[in-house]
């Protein structure tokens, strides 16, 4: 039986108002992110959600722990989420993303 692994990742990316709670929009990029992924077979099966302005990122895969593709994936989809939180001029708008590009894994970068 093949193992599956889930994988909960998330990252500070813009509030409204304050720390307060993740507006729509972002989690809407975040959830077409995840089923691009889902459709090219990244992803077994995912769920956008928040806990205050923490945007999280839920997903089954089939990659293993601390996946370089997934966490990839979590880093250009907090990227994306990031540049509608500047559009929308959201209360620190990426400022869990502390480096300018990733490299391999997220641990250490901002985003948990």
């Amino acid at each position: 039986m093949e193992k599956i692994t889930v994988s909960l990742i998330k990252a500070d990316v813009g509030g409204f108002p304050g720390h307060s709670t993740v507006r729509p929009e972002l989690k809407e990029k975040a959830r077409e992110q995840m089923e691009r992924a889902k459709k090219e077979g990244l992803l077994v099966d995912y769920h956008v959600l928040n806990a205050g302005d923490d945007l999280q990122l839920l997903m089954s895969h089939r990659k293993g722990v601390d996946s370089e593709e997934i966490h990839g994936l979590a880093w250009d989809t907090f990227e994306a989420a990031t540049e509608v939180a500047k559009e929308l001029k959201l209360h620190g708008a990426g400022q869990d993303l502390l480096v300018d590009a990733f490299s391999g894994n997220i641990r250490g970068m901002g985003p948990g």
